[in-house]
């Protein structure tokens, strides 16, 4: 048998499976780089958003530090500075400030 004949038999033992195996690995690696990361960020802002809670100190996604007033089913209002309110989406609040010595959340009159 001429070597130019066992090309043919090599391409048709070789398991199809070896050939979607490269984007099945691309898979899998996009799960836990990126998809897996997002969804666990995602859950911890869903958990600080429902834990918001009056005199909490927080930051929002515009960079706005403030005491929380009070705070309604979807939105938060916050106290900027004395006498200065607004009123915000509670997906804007992107962090909590904790007292760094204590640990606890700090109170207004440190703002």
């Amino acid at each position: 048998m001429p070597p130019s004949a066992l090309v043919p038999l090599l391409a048709q033992e070789a398991n199809p499976i070896a050939g979607f195996l490269p984007i099945i690995l691309i898979i899998v690696v996009f799960y836990f780089l990126l998809i897996r990361p997002q969804q666990k960020r995602a859950r911890q802002h869903r958990e600080l958003v429902s834990s918001v809670d009056v005199g909490d100190r927080i930051v929002t996604i515009g960079g706005l530090h403030g005491t929380v007033l009070s705070v309604d089913e979807d939105t938060v209002r916050l106290e900027l500075a004395p006498n200065t309110d607004v009123t915000l989406a509670k997906q804007a609040v992107s962090r909590r400030l904790v007292d760094a010595d204590t640990g606890d959340l700090g109170d207004a009159d440190s703002l």
